[in-house]
């Protein structure tokens, strides 16, 4: 049952991560640099210092006796994720959003899920363990998905606007290195939450339980938070836009409603890192697999999304078939990896 619950505390935090762009679409006057800074002070330096401090208890004590070699590794870690968080956004303009999506998100799920147990020498114990088969399985399925995922998006992609015509802009010899470098780096974040689990242990010991994860996120959401300013500060600097913080925003729009919407997409994107922690304790042994799954359900629900508002309606038979068959094979990768992990705890 623990399992299960896990799987579902992974839906929750997934379906954040898939929505979290949409409010982005009511920002107005503002620039990318200007938005993306202001929601990443939210999920990246506000909420995890609020949230740490709200559940787990005894906070000071937990800081002062974890190992200051797990707070700096976490944190390493962290802004190697705000990196490969920024080239993804970049890539998204020269290659779009399906390609994107599809190179970089099956990197990450790949090694994100088996770096873990690589790096700290139980990868091969893995493989000889009960319940494995379905486990790679389930991982080489959701790659499998992921790519098929990125195919449709491509067919979509050319159906619609951009039919029988190159999007202008597109550059796959500068898209794919971008595309790469995000897929590898943002894997680093499940490892940055691997790297802090000391930290998280003697957070347990205090009576933090379930909730232990959440002290993790102080050093690794912090330190993505600083690579991310450090970028976002260049393009202010650059493009001279430091005044649309405190300016009226375009097209009638006013600026609270842009505040408003950078603080839901932080909640939303914030949401997905404090249910990926409460699934995490609950996956037992292989919680590894923690990576892979939520990055499936990401996929599967972003797609999910972009159906119920009819993103797709107007492609090809071709296209929407080959978008069920994606579908069908990502919540296969979910079902194969749910009963691998519940083989090992039985």
């Amino acid at each position: 049952m623990e399992i299960l619950n896990g799987v579902f505390f992974h839906a929750i935090g997934a379906s954040g991560a898939a929505l979290c762009y949409t409010p982005q679409k009511k920002v107005h006057g503002w620039s990318w640099q200007t938005y993306w800074l202001a929601q990443a002070f939210v999920c990246w330096l506000l909420l995890p210092v609020v949230i740490a401090w709200l559940t787990i208890p005894n906070l000071a004590a937990v800081l002062e006796q974890a190992p200051a070699s797990a707070m700096q590794r976490s944190f390493l870690l962290g802004m190697a994720y705000g990196v490969g968080g920024t080239a993804f956004g970049i890539a998204i303009r020269y290659v779009g959003f399906s390609l994107t999506y599809a190179i970089s998100v099956g990197i990450s799920c790949v090694l994100g899920t088996l770096l873990p147990p690589l790096v700290n020498g139980t990868l091969g114990d893995v493989l000889r363990t009960e319940g494995v088969a379905y486990l790679m399985s389930g991982v080489a399925l959701g790659l499998a998905g992921i790519a098929l995922c990125g195919v449709a998006g491509r067919s979509k992609e050319k159906d619609l606007d951009q039919q029988h015509r190159q999007r202008a802009g597109f550059s796959l010899a500068k898209g794919l290195p971008l595309c790469l470098l995000a897929g590898i780096l943002s894997a680093l974040y499940g490892f940055s939450i691997d790297q802090g689990k000391p930290i998280a242990d003697v957070a347990q010991q205090m009576g933090a339980g379930s909730l232990r994860t959440n002290v993790v996120y102080i050093f690794s959401n912090t330190g993505a938070f600083v690579t991310t300013l450090i970028y976002c500060l260049y393009l202010h600097s650059k493009q001279k836009t430091f005044r649309e913080f405190g300016s009226t925003a375009g097209n009638g729009g006013a600026i609270s409603v842009n505040y408003v919407m950078a603080l839901l997409t932080g909640l939303l994107w914030y949401g997905q890192f404090f249910f990926y922690g409460l699934g995490t304790v609950r996956m037992g042994k292989y919680d590894f697999t923690s990576w892979a799954i939520h990055m499936i359900m990401l996929v599967l629900f972003s797609t999910l999304a972009g159906v119920m508002m009819k993103e797709w309606k107007n492609c090809r038979r071709k296209t929407k078939n080959v978008l069920a068959g994606a579908l069908a094979v990502l919540v296969a990768a979910v079902l194969l990896l749910t009963y691998g992990n519940y083989i090992s705890s039985v």
